[in-house]
């Protein structure tokens, strides 16, 4: 019933300034709508992210977003840290950390944080 519709990311933030500063000023998403003070609707691709205010951001202590973005990993993350973008790094079974990237097989993935804690991601698949 849902397989063929586009779905949207939805991220809870205390403060929406701050976070338009990182997902314009750091990401480079675009706005294409928003709420006041209440609602920014990013473009991503053919998707759309929802960033909000409320009291409960930074409480999900799992990755929220990733952007699969194929062999360009490794510049993304080139990018991103001369953008002032601090990596996690997490100790996982079977992975090797390279730098910022965790590398598991043929899959890399390299995790980052918005200003709330929010979990974010950027994959080569």
């Amino acid at each position: 019933m849902l397989g063929n519709i586009d779905a949207s990311a939805n991220l809870a933030v205390r403060d929406l300034t701050a976070a338009r500063n990182f997902y314009e000023g750091t990401l480079g998403l675009t706005e294409i709508d928003s709420m006041g003070d209440e609602l920014i609707v990013y473009r991503s691709g053919n998707t759309t992210l929802n960033v909000y205010t409320s009291k409960q951001a930074g409480t999900n202590k799992a990755t929220a977003v990733t952007w699969a973005v194929g062999d360009q990993v490794e510049d993304f993350v080139r990018a991103l840290k001369a953008k002032g973008v601090a990596f996690e790094h997490y100790d996982m079974p079977d992975t090797t950390l390279e730098g910022d990237i965790h590398v598991a097989g043929d899959m890399k993935v390299a995790w980052f944080k918005d200003p709330d804690g929010n979990i974010l991601n950027i994959v080569n698949r």
